[in-house]
C-alpha cells in the first residue's frame, strides 16, 4: 500500500480509481475504516473494475451507486459490482465505522468454467449494479460475519481468497433469489461458449478433433455442447466440424491446384476416399468433378 494515498481516491486518466492494494502482488484492499462529514473520501464519485463490499459496524451512512442512494445501518452490507459509479456519504452528521473490501474478481477465476458458471452471471449482468444486505435478508448475518474477519487477514492472500469464495457464493445465492440471474443471462453464457467452440474448430479443424475437445474448448459438458450447437445451428458439433472441413475443401479446390491427397491432409481427413464421400454428400458432386466444373466455367469466362 502507498501511504501517500491513504485517505484519498486516486484517479487514472480514464476516470477510474487506482485502487491502493494492500500488497502489490495481490489485488485486494481491506480497511477497517470510518466516515464522517467532509472527510476526503466522502462524496467522490469513482469506478473500478474491482468489486467492492462495505459492511457497516456502527452508526449510519449511505452509498450512491449509479445515482441511486442506498441507506446503510449497522449490520448492513452493500455489494457494488464492477465498473459502477459509486461513492460513500456520511449521515446525520455522525461518525460511522465500517469494513471495506475491494478485490479483483479474477482472484476467483480458476478456470473458464468457473468464470462462466459463477463470475459472468454477476459481472456481466446489466441489471445488477449492487446488492444490499440488511436486517430483513437471511444472508445478512452470514456476509457480515465474513466481512468483519477480513481486517485481520489483509496480509494473507490464501485466507482472503477463501473468504472471497464464501462471500461470492452468498452473492450468487442472493442474486438468484432476486431473479437477477435468469434464462436471458444463461443464454448469454451459452452464446459465449458457442463462440469459443466455433473459434476452436476454426483453429483446429486440420487436427483429429473429437466431441470432447469441442466441449472442453467451451468448458461445458458433451451433452450441453450438443444442446448448444442444435440451438444455434440446428446440427451436432461433429457435423458442424465436418461441414466446416468440407467448405475448406471447396475453398482449396477453387484456389489451388493441390492434389486431393494433400487437400485431405490439410482439412483433417485421413484419406481421399472419406473426404470425397463427405464432399459429395454436401455438394452432390465429387471433388474432381467440382474442380473440373470450376475450370470449365473459368475457361468460358475467359473466352467471353
Amino acid at each position: 500500500m502507498k501511504k501517500e494515498w491513504m485517505g484519498l481516491i486516486v484517479k487514472k486518466e480514464d476516470g477510474s480509481e487506482q485502487v491502493n492494494y494492500d500488497d502489490p502482488n495481490f489485488p485486494s484492499y481491506i480497511y477497517d475504516g470510518w466516515i464522517k462529514p467532509n472527510v476526503t473520501w466522502e462524496k467522490v464519485p469513482h469506478f473500478h473494475e474491482d468489486i467492492e463490499l462495505l459492511t457497516v459496524k456502527t452508526g449510519h451512512m449511505a452509498y450512491s451507486v449509479n445515482g441511486r442512494l442506498i441507506p446503510l445501518n449497522a449490520g448492513d452490507t452493500v455489494f457494488v459490482n464492477s465498473n459502477q459509479i459509486h461513492y460513500s456519504l456520511s449521515a446525520e452528521n455522525t461518525t460511522a465505522t465500517y469494513v471495506i473490501f475491494i478485490a479483483d474478481p479474477a482472484i476467483l477465476n480458476s478456470s473458464v468454467a468457473v468464470e462462466m458458471q459463477a463470475l459472468l452471471p454477476i459481472l456481466s449482468n446489466p441489471n445488477l449494479s449492487y446488492l444490499r444486505f440488511r436486517n430483513i435478508n437471511e444472508n445478512t448475518r452470514a456476509i457480515y460475519d465474513l466481512m468483519v474477519t477480513l481486517p485481520d487477514l489483509r496480509r494473507d492472500p490464501f485466507q482472503i481468497t477463501k473468504k472471497l469464495f464464501e462471500i461470492w457464493e452468498i452473492i450468487l445465492a442472493q442474486s438468484k433469489s432476486y431473479g437477477m440471474i435468469d434464462e436471458e443471462t444463461q443464454t448469454d453464457l451459452h452464446t459465449w461458449a458457442f463462440k469459443s467452440m466455433m473459434f476452436y474448430i476454426q483453429q483446429h479443424y486440420r487436427e483429429a478433433v473429437t466431441l470432447d475437445d469441442i466441449a472442453a474448448s467451451g468448458n461445458i459438458s458433451r451433452s450441453l455442447c450438443n444442446k448448444i450447437f442444435h440451438k444455434y445451428v440446428g446440427d451436432s458439433p461433429v457435423n458442424y466440424l465436418l461441414n466446416y472441413r468440407v467448405r475448406k475443401i471447396a475453398e482449396l479446390l477453387r484456389t489451388t491446384a493441390l492434389p486431393l491427397s494433400e487437400i485431405a491432409s490439410l482439412t483433417g481427413f485421413n484419406g481421399t476416399s472419406y473426404m470425397s464421400e463427405m464432399f459429395k454428400k454436401a455438394f452432390e458432386t465429387s471433388p474432381r468433378d467440382y474442380r473440373r466444373m470450376l475450370h470449365f466455367s473459368l475457361q468460358n469466362d475467359i473466352k467471353k
